[in-house]
């Protein structure tokens, strides 16, 4: 069970000590789990809300938001912030782009970004809740990071080595296949209706995000995955509260 816990230690801020230095092969195959700390994530996020129930529903939704930007600890939303920059600074260019990825400050345009994106998972949110839809959370918290996986599958790396390389180079590809379409099989099973319209715009999403990526980059990068992430959940948590 040590490529979960990879995964878990590297998408949450939980409190996870692995006991030595991954090996590459351990790497490649945490991103198999990534999809089970979407389970944890969304049933954590299900939990929650059900423990905040009669509470003010606007704080209900806010407190919810919190607790999912603090499980995660702001990686994927740093990541799209710094891929919301590099795309309008990069003017274009990939070099540039990808430079301006690997800078810390962040500029207008990533603040206006994280203001937008996390207006709408609020609203969303707000929706779902008012509508006692929670299977929402759970939805959006498992297909983000499925697609995470699905990125990895299907797209090149384009900064060598590190972690993502590591990610890239030994994730299986067969049992990558497998366990995405037990997870799609689980979330149908899981929300019905609800998770086929969901899976049906996110793969739309996916692909969409996937041809940005490769057009400017050639592949994709952590920054990048992150990003898609966090769009993706945002997509997820407005058509299902649109629906």
């Amino acid at each position: 069970m040590l490529p979960f816990w990879i995964a878990l230690q590297f998408l949450s801020s939980l409190p996870i000590r692995l006991p030595g230095m991954p090996t590459p092969q351990q790497l490649g195959r945490s991103l198999l789990f990534y999809p089970l700390v979407g389970v944890l994530f969304g049933s954590i996020l299900i939990g929650l809300n059900a423990l905040l129930s009669g509470s003010p529903v606007f704080l209900h939704a806010a407190l919810l938001l919190a607790a999912w930007v603090l499980l995660s600890g702001g990686l994927h939303l740093d990541g799209l912030a710094d891929s919301a920059d590099a795309w309008l600074g990069g003017f274009g260019d990939r070099e540039r782009t990808l430079t301006i990825m690997k800078d810390p400050r962040s500029g207008p345009i990533a603040v206006v970004t994280l203001v937008v994106v996390l207006l709408l998972k609020f609203t969303a949110i707000l929706a779902l809740v008012d509508s006692h839809h929670e299977s929402g959370l759970l939805l959006a918290a498992v297909i983000g990071r499925a697609a995470m996986l699905g990125l990895f599958l299907n797209t090149p790396y384009v900064r060598s080595g590190g972690l993502g390389q590591a990610l890239a180079d030994h994730l299986p590809r067969t049992l990558g296949v497998q366990v995405l379409i037990a997870t799609v099989i689980g979330c149908v099973l899981v929300a019905g209706g609800a998770a086929v319209v969901a899976i049906l715009i996110t793969t739309a999403g996916f692909f969409s995000l996937r041809r940005l990526m490769i057009r400017r980059l050639g592949g994709t990068t952590g920054d990048t995955a992150g990003a898609m992430l966090e769009l993706l959940e945002v997509l997820v948590l407005v058509a299902l509260a649109l629906g």
